[in-house]
């Protein structure tokens, strides 16, 4: 009986022991911090060259990992995040204007899902209006988002500005500084979640206009948004602070970026090298989408290292998913590299070229050259400065190869079979007139038979939302039956059903739905 004893001691003592092997041998599941801040270009971040901005804390993380000099991304804030959270490019998923990322399918938003099929809690703080729904139908678990950009504090004493935490609807107290409110959740979050794989996807207020005063400022400051950025790049420093007493800096992926190029207000100062930049936010010249990009994996990325490798929103979902050991989902098409192995030291397998596009104006780029939708070709050796059109009968050999070999990539893409824009041409609007910016292209008015926008962001949303509520599979589509037999009166509801399915297919469709039962713009 003592010998059987023994026996099965020593059994199960090598059985843990193999298992404690296993887990020694396993790679890790990193945690994943995504920062995003808003409205900040390159010519605002010192390690970048920027002549009138100091960001040390963001310097630090690019010393300690990877800068990208070749990050791109969406020129305009609404179309940049949907291409974060879908991996795909506008003519796939519809985000070709800021209104319309507002109605894209909520199935179309795989970043949070990507990380809790892996088993990760995720957390969304921040700014997350130009999406649809609720974070929590995103796949968040958590999330304390706010309406609008810029929400620093309550302009008015007596009119509080709103913003949710789980649902719960709060007011911003006239004491409170949202940046810090959210930068507090994001630490409570890590805390809570230290000994398990999370994300966090910290999508900053700084520093989207309006400008105000941060509580570091001067009394008489003359440089505000100087001071917005000092306290971004300080809480960045905060971040990093906690994680390292917590013991989890070389567990953790930190990515920042910008979402867009530097704002219109903010432009002529955010210069490098003396040299003013080519484009800002909302422009299809280089810095409306060329962003800063820094990757920082301590023990893991290489140091100090300068990347020309190039890479676009797109891919980080699909290096997302490389980190977190699970592949996307088979049957959608997805637009992104992974740039897990670079992350890692290795060489990887760099883009060749990135796509941008804003309404219906789009361009390819690889390391030399640009073409656009009007099949006008650009020499891009001296950007982010200038960008020269190379005149047809004046092209070089080198030229004629290059444009050849863009021209191809466009024509497999194909962006204008995909999903066109119906908006103003300018990116910001699907709904609202607005003055046509200098070379934006012309649009023919929608058929008499295409669906109208609601006049309002607000009704927008909650049609969206009420929408996604009811669609729990989240395949754009209702039967006439499930919507009747969801509805409190089927009767008045399938004749809604009956005037609101204007393609006599026999599915109630999410733009449809939200076209309707709501005043309509005219």
């Amino acid at each position: 009986m003592k010998t059987c004893l023994i026996t099965l001691l020593v059994a199960t003592l090598a059985s843990i022991h193999a298992f404690a092997q296993s887990l020694i041998a396993a790679p890790q599941k990193p945690n994943v911090i995504f920062i995003l801040a808003d409205d900040l270009g390159i010519g605002n971040v010192s390690c970048y060259g920027s002549d009138h901005y100091h960001t040390p804390n963001i310097d630090k993380l690019a010393a300690g990992g990877i800068r990208f000099t070749h990050g791109f991304t969406a020129a305009l804030c609404g179309p940049s995040r949907a291409l974060i959270m879908t991996g795909r490019y506008a003519f796939r998923n519809g985000s070709t204007n800021q209104d319309a990322c507002m109605v894209m399918q909520n199935s179309e938003l795989q970043l949070a899902r990507t990380f809790k099929a892996a088993g990760y809690t995720a957390s969304f703080l921040g700014k997350w209006g130009q999406l649809p729904g609720e974070p929590d139908e995103a796949g968040f678990d958590d999330y304390l988002r706010f309406n609008g950009s810029g929400v620093y504090i309550n302009k008015k004493s007596d009119k509080a500005e709103s913003y949710r935490v789980n649902r719960k609807e709060l007011k911003l107290e006239n004491h409170q500084y949202m940046p810090d409110l959210i930068h507090d959740r994001a630490v409570g979050f890590i805390k809570d979640n230290q000994y398990n794989p999370f994300f966090l996807y910290y999508s900053m207020v700084h520093v989207h206009g309006d400008i105000v005063p941060t509580p570091d400022s001067p009394p008489d400051s003359k440089n505000l948004f100087g001071d917005n950025i000092l306290y971004m790049d300080k809480l960045v420093g905060k971040l990093v602070a906690e994680l390292e007493a917590l013991k989890l800096r070389e567990k953790t992926v930190i990515i920042f970026m910008g979402d867009n190029g530097t704002g219109k207000g903010q432009n002529e100062l955010s210069t490098i090298g003396g040299r003013k930049l080519s484009g800002m936010k909302g422009s299809m010249l280089e810095c409306g989408g060329l962003v800063p990009m820094i990757a920082n994996w301590p023990g893991t990325s290489p140091a100090g290292k300068v990347s020309a490798d190039l890479v676009d929103s797109t891919d980080l979902i699909t290096t997302f998913a490389e980190l977190a050991g699970i592949p996307l989902p088979e049957h959608t098409t997805f637009d992104g590299r992974s740039f897990a192995p670079q992350l890692r030291g290795e060489q990887g397998k760099p883009r060749e070229w990135i796509f941008n596009q804003l309404a219906r104006m789009w361009y390819v780029r690889d390391a030399k050259w640009k073409l656009n939708q009007a099949g006008e070709l650009y020499d891009m050796s001296d950007a982010p400065f200038t960008e020269t059109l190379v005149v047809a009968e004046k092209q070089s050999s080198s030229a004629v190869v290059a444009r050849a070999r863009l021209a191809a990539v466009l024509a497999d893409l194909n962006p204008a079979g995909g999903i066109l824009d119906t908006g103003d041409g300018s990116g910001r609007h699907a709904s609202k007139a607005a003055k046509k910016s200098s070379g934006a292209p012309s649009h023919s008015k929608p058929a008499a038979n295409s669906i109208e926008k609601p006049s309002s962001d607000t009704e927008v949303l909650d049609r969206a939302s009420k929408f996604d509520r009811l669609d729990k599979d989240k395949i754009g589509r209702l039967t006439r039956e499930y919507y009747t037999t969801h509805q409190s009166d089927a009767a008045a509801a399938g004749e809604r059903f009956d005037k609101w399915d204007t393609n006599r297919d026999g599915f109630l469709s999410r733009e449809e739905y939200i076209a309707h039962g709501t005043k309509i713009s005219k």
